[in-house]
């Protein structure tokens, strides 16, 4: 299933919708568009398994540019729209990109990307074009709306966010089927999890550059739904689609729920939600108050997932299991879980520890680096992997994640996990957005501080420093407690909900030429 289907079943039906404009993708134009592209690409010498990328904003366009890699049997990467030309540009030519699709909104960045990237022969720009890049829109229609001879399945091949160094590539083997033999392993979850089919209206508020809204996009266009794209996320925006597109289906991340919590009572409650069946999140521990305020607004149609682009297992929780069993991201539905301590020992139930999923046979690698695919295998196993979290099974198999490995603060030889102090200060009134960290302390090693985005409004005081202090140890014990408070105008945190918690942790380490890279 695809849109070469759909377009033949209901041609002027929505296959993706702008929230805020209303323009639309109808499912012949999607499937013209992209048959377009990919008959361009096959002129080019583009053949199964090469790549090609993609660098916009969250643009109607994007879909088409990744159905024509998808029926080609291309890897296609989506790069990060809020990097810089250096950072993108090594993206584009570390993929061995030979194919860059970039938009006219984002030209500033886009005009340097050539000089990164030697190797990459066509320059695309839809809406308008700059020197080096040909007009997308001219060059797709030199070419017929037909399919290709052959339509191998492609794939995505997306990079790490970088937080902790360059970014790395995710490569898994591409699909052996065509691409209308089925909607693909994302497609299948959406089916069997979610009931999502060709009734599905589906909100994506988050960037599309990000695996999960542009594998959960694509899939819903595969299972025949409508994608309603936010070009940003906003709350009160957010609201209104749902209202206003009879969504039936969403997927958000944790901060996005707690930023429309914030909002006066008044208007949340303005909006009429009840076409809205399933809300769906992940990408990052949610507070387990956070969570019930949610279920008390919306309801119980509230579910969640937990895995990393890499794909290297599967964790899921319903409503009901969640509710059972508080604080979960839900047992493996890919995949076998394992927790181990550092030397690779399986813990017991109960004991935090790297959390491994074990599959057949190794499902990724990261592209050109046979040492980190290797640092993220356990030593004794080669088809256990691990993305870096930490975490804990109960008694009935339900994985609690405390939190990444490398933000564990160790403070008197105590090991102390951030995500738990985070989760208590964020439902303080007067806190935006807060980040916990361990800074140096001769006498402990590290010590706990937070530093806190306040709420719009406040100011950041002592006052409101003691106040929060006091706070958390009302709420958490103390050893844990934040010794010191600081505070920020703004945590860099990006759209997808990733924090870079290394730049700010960096100010405190004496590391003052931090990028994101």
């Amino acid at each position: 299933m695809y849109p070469g289907k759909w377009s033949q079943e209901f041609p002027d039906k929505a296959a993706a919708v702008n929230s805020v404009s209303g323009d639309t993708v109808t499912y012949r134009q999607l499937d013209d568009r992209s048959n377009q592209l990919a008959q361009l690409m096959w002129d080019k010498g583009l053949r199964r398994g090469d790549h090609v990328a993609v660098f916009m904003e969250n643009n109607l366009r994007y879909f088409e540019v990744m159905w024509a890699a998808f029926r080609s049997g291309l890897y296609i990467t989506t790069v990060n729209r809020y990097l810089t030309d250096e950072e993108a540009g090594y993206i584009v030519d570390n993929c061995e990109a030979q194919v860059l699709v970039a938009s006219a909104h984002l030209q500033e960045v886009a005009a340097n990307l050539p000089g990164f990237a030697p190797n990459c022969h066509t320059w695309l720009m839809v809406d308008g074009s700059i020197a080096g890049y040909e007009a997308y829109e001219q060059a797709i229609d030199a070419y017929p709306a037909e399919k290709l001879a052959a339509e191998p399945a492609g794939g995505t091949m997306l990079y790490s966010s970088g937080t902790t160094g360059r970014p790395k590539g995710i490569l898994r083997p591409l699909p052996d089927n065509a691409i209308d033999e089925d909607a693909g392993p994302v497609g299948a979850l959406q089916q069997m999890l979610w009931g999502v089919d060709e009734n599905t209206v589906y909100l994506s508020p988050a960037p599309l550059y990000h695996s999960a809204p542009i594998g959960f996009c694509t899939a819903v266009q595969a299972l025949g739904g409508t994608v309603v794209m936010m070009p940003r996320f906003d709350e009160t925006g957010a609201l209104q689609a749902i209202q206003d597109h009879r969504v039936t289906h969403s997927q958000w991340v944790p901060t996005m729920f707690t930023r429309m919590l914030k909002l006066p009572p008044e208007q949340r409650s303005g909006f009429d939600l009840s076409s809205h069946k399933v809300a769906i999140h992940a990408a990052a521990p949610c507070p387990k108050a956070v969570k019930e305020q949610m279920f008390d607004w919306w309801g119980p149609i509230i579910y969640e997932y937990y895995g990393g682009t890499e794909l290297n297992g599967l964790t899921h929780t319903n409503p009901q299991e969640w509710l059972d069993h508080p604080g979960t991201v839900g047992k493996p539905i890919l995949g076998t879980l394992h927790i181990c301590d550092e030397e690779g020992n399986e813990l017991p139930n109960g004991e935090p520890g790297i959390v491994y999923f074990e599959l057949p046979e190794m499902p990724f690698a990261y592209f050109k680096d046979a040492d980190k695919t290797k640092d993220a295998q356990h030593k004794e196993h080669a088809n256990w992997s691990a993305l870096g979290d930490v975490g804990y099974k109960d008694d009935d198999g339900f994985l609690y994640l405390t939190d990444r490995a490398t933000f564990m603060i160790i403070s008197g030889g105590v090991n102390i996990y951030p995500q738990e102090i985070e989760d208590a200060l964020i439902m303080h009134d007067k806190v935006a957005d807060v980040a916990v960290i361990g800074v140096p302390d001769e006498e402990m090693g590290e010590a706990v501080k937070a530093v806190i985005q306040p709420a719009a409004g406040i100011a950041a005081d002592d006052n409101l420093a003691d106040e929060l202090l006091a706070y958390a140890r009302d709420h958490i014990a103390h050893y844990k407690c934040p010794r010191s408070v600081d505070f920020m105008e703004e945590l860099p945190r990006l759209p997808t909900g990733k924090l870079y918690k290394r730049l700010i942790k960096d100010r405190y380490w004496g590391k003052g030429d931090s990028k994101i890279v």
